[in-house]
């Protein structure tokens, strides 16, 4: 209940037919004011609610206009039965107005109408971010996004984790982004950073001896921005687990979001029981093309490139082959929209053969499979009547890439996707490391801080190339929602695991310290992973850009339009922090 005050009596959502006839006080925004000739109509907006106020006295309007913050005091009554409007909880009754008190004027003319303001573009919205959050769509999104996190927190108590906030300062560290860094006042030449994640700390409270740690973590990185990834800051559901396997760390996964799913997907959504699927990350590339398969897509990808190398199609040859098999009608015009697209993505072209109902083969390709290795290839693929394959072939890694983007556009352009749906899966097994041609040595593919399997034998005696880690992540319709690793808590695996990535032990003590120190006091096993929020709340209200979920977000360009930042210091400031700007 609201506690009454000069400015309101009643928030618009307590207000019911019950009221009728008493006399009451409301604060919000003019949403739309109505002249009917003789008497006027204002809808009156708060955060809670919409209602109608009628003006028999006309002069009560002077100087009133649309977004004005007011006051009115008047009597509940019942509208006339033919003006009921079902759309509102209060469509029933209106406020007859006695009195008007201005509260905050509008000083210049709207830049957009608040009703319509997501049909108008997002840099004009950024930069009256204030007004575009009236609006109801857009307001309804922040609001679902505080439920969320009020679960996520519940939840995770329940659960038996302890909350415990991380430092916003900390030193830089090579994590995999761009740090931002804050340079310090007291200490010339020296920085801070904002973490990228809260990785080493959570990492040390294990070592602290706190079981079961969790928060809500801003983290920083200067990243480009995506649909999916938000420029400068994002957060995370941080959890982390002492005396933890993978598995354990998957089924808190696991429980955490089928629960929030469950909760707050749209009504009639359906959403992925435990346990979820579990792909490596080798299958995952193969099947889907992408470490993020979006399972909804009911298309496998399928590899055929053994049984190629035994025919006599030359472009085949020495390639990576992948093939798609789909079941459906398909005209000649489809397959000349689906080439395009194919040629537009960087491939050369796009192969097929079609199954007719003598099961023998139509298409380009046909001729060049040898008629006694046709029931081979129909028995490795699966095909039936009425399939079309399509083929990919390439190097390796683009030969995925292509045809998880095929799988992809298949998947739309024949309506595949299984519709209000929350698929999940985990994908595990990363590679520990990846060579970086460039710079021709091994890089850490995935968490720096991740336990290789195998543990020390493995660095000592295989490929670096060949040896996985206990790291995975959670997908959800093709997004990453989450990832995380079992930590690699012993001294000398830490050692060597960073050796093979051209780290010194010297490096180790100057870049990661204070794990490099801890670990050398009775370290525990542990295990975690970060499932983000943004990202999260935008395929719960299902919105195309996780911009539409965030209370102040800055642009695809990292700026905020509305407050300015980046924006130029003083020379003052500049001195303070030791800091000369160059051209």
């Amino acid at each position: 209940m609201t506690t009454p005050n000069i400015y309101r009596s009643r928030i618009l959502n307590e207000i019911s037919e019950s009221d009728v006839g008493k006399t009451i006080r409301v604060a919000g925004w003019v949403e739309n004011i109505r002249d009917h000739g003789g008497v006027s109509f204002i809808d009156l907006r708060d955060m809670y609610g919409v209602l109608q106020v009628v003006l028999r006295d006309t002069s009560l309007l002077d100087g009133i206009t649309k977004e004005n913050c007011i006051s009115i005091e008047g009597v509940i009554d019942h509208r006339d039965e033919e003006t009921y409007n079902p759309k509102i909880p209060t469509g029933t009754i209106e406020l007859e107005a006695h009195s008007i008190d201005m509260l905050g004027k509008v000083y210049h003319q709207l830049p957009f109408e608040i009703m319509t303001s997501k049909e108008i573009r997002e840099d004009v919205r950024l930069k009256y971010r204030y007004l575009d959050l009236r609006n109801q769509k857009v307001k309804d999104n922040i609001i679902f996004r505080s439920q969320v996190i009020s679960f996520l927190r519940q939840k995770m108590t329940e659960m038996g984790f302890l909350e415990i906030q991380t430092p916003i300062l900390c030193a830089s560290s090579p994590e995999g982004a761009r740090d931002y860094i804050v340079p310090s006042r007291k200490f010339k030449g020296r920085f801070y950073a904002l973490p990228q994640a809260p990785q080493q700390y959570k990492q040390l409270l294990m070592v602290s001896g706190f079981d079961k740690y969790f928060q809500i973590a801003p983290c920083f990185r200067d990243e480009d921005a995506r649909a999916d990834r938000s420029p400068g800051e994002f957060y995370q559901l941080d959890f982390e687990m002492s005396f933890a396997t993978q598995e354990e760390v998957f089924r808190v996964g696991e429980e955490v979001l089928t629960a929030t799913f469950e909760k707050f997907a749209p009504e009639g959504a359906s959403v992925t029981a435990a346990p979820y699927p579990v792909i490596s990350y080798k299958d995952a590339m193969l099947q889907f093309g992408s470490d993020k398969p979006d399972l909804r897509n009911p298309l496998r990808i399928m590899d055929v490139t053994e049984f190629f190398q035994r025919c006599t199609f030359k472009p085949f040859l020495k390639r990576t082959v992948r093939a798609i098999r789909v079941h459906a009608d398909m005209s000649k015009g489809f397959h000349e929209k689906l080439l395009k697209f194919a040629t537009s993505i960087g491939m050369g072209g796009l192969g097929y053969l079609e199954i007719m109902e003598d099961k023998s083969y139509k298409g380009p390709i046909d001729k060049f499979i040898p008629d006694d290795m046709k029931q081979e290839f129909a028995e490795l693929t699966g095909l039936e009547v009425g399939d079309t394959i399509f083929f990919i072939a390439d190097k390796e890694e683009r030969a995925n890439l292509f045809a998880g983007q095929l799988r992809n556009e298949l998947g739309e352009r024949l309506d595949l996707i299984e519709k209000n749906a929350f698929r999940f899966c985990f994908v595990n097994d990363f590679p520990m490391y990846e060579y970086n041609k460039d710079e021709k040595k091994m890089d850490f593919t995935h968490n720096p801080f991740s336990m290789p399997q195998g543990g020390l034998e493995a660095l000592n005696t295989m490929n670096p190339e060949d040896i996985l880690a206990y790291q995975y992540d959670i997908v959800c319709n093709g997004v990453e929602l989450s990832s995380g690793a079992v930590r690699n808590h012993d001294l000398d695996i830490m050692v060597k695991a960073f050796e093979i990535a051209g780290y010194s032990e010297e490096d180790l003590k100057t870049k990661f310290g204070a794990l490099y120190n801890a670990f050398q006091f009775g370290a525990p096993p542990h295990a975690g992973m970060a499932p983000g929020i943004d990202r999260m709340i935008m395929l719960l209200r299902n919105e195309d850009n996780i911009r539409e979920v965030i209370a102040f977000p800055m642009n695809g360009n990292a700026q905020d339009l509305m407050c300015g930042a980046p924006g130029i210091v003083t020379e003052t400031q500049l001195r303070e922090a030791h800091i000369k700007v160059r051209d």
